[in-house]
């Protein structure tokens, strides 16, 4: 007889899921998937490819679900294996390419804009951005991550990060930019 889980907490989800309970599991993968489908694509254009990545993510969710201590969130806990997955996967394709240059970096203060932007039109010029640029960012600004941090992740100095930020920030700004020429009729 199957035992029914009655609870959809985490924490019991997480020990049934231990014991094998395929149903845990799948309440597990229907409550984060969507969320982690979404991670995947902030790193990787091709949706397919997306899916692939948190497929493979979730994989190592369950085999390692062993390791997840119980201190902070299991949402983060498997948002920092896909973050890792989705950096894998670029490394592989070799479509993760990021320059040892450091340029002078400055800090860029945000625009004050008061046009408020979709975040579907953000996301769409986010993945506009050249991959390192993109990877930087999305740990920076969406992960929340420390450029040191970053450095150690990507095998890159802190530099580099500032760089590759900046540049994705300088990228962002022109797009944003441009588009609001183009909605206005000033181009």
């Amino acid at each position: 007889m199957l035992k029914v889980i009655k609870l959809h907490n985490d924490s019991q989800l997480i020990k049934q899921s231990l014991k094998h309970n395929r149903k845990a599991q799948k309440l597990l993968y229907d409550k984060y998937a969507p969320k982690m489908l979404g991670l995947c694509a902030y790193y990787i254009k091709d949706l397919q490819q997306s899916e692939e990545v948190m497929l493979n993510g979730f994989f190592k969710v369950f085999t390692k679900l062993h390791q997840f201590s119980n201190e902070g969130s299991f949402e983060g806990w498997i948002r920092k294996i896909m973050v890792w997955e989705s950096i894998s996967y670029l490394r592989t394709k070799k479509e993760l390419t990021l320059t040892n240059e450091i340029e002078n970096y400055e800090t860029i203060v945000e625009n004050e804009v008061e046009q408020t932007i979709a975040v579907e039109d953000l996301q769409l010029y986010i993945n506009e951005l050249p991959t390192g640029s993109k990877v930087v960012f999305n740990l920076y600004v969406i992960e929340g991550y420390k450029h040191f941090e970053i450095a150690e992740m990507l095998q890159i100095s802190e530099g580099t990060s500032k760089t590759q930020l900046s540049r994705a920030r300088k990228a962002l700004q022109k797009m944003i930019s441009n588009n609001k020429k183009r909605h206005h009729g000033t181009t």
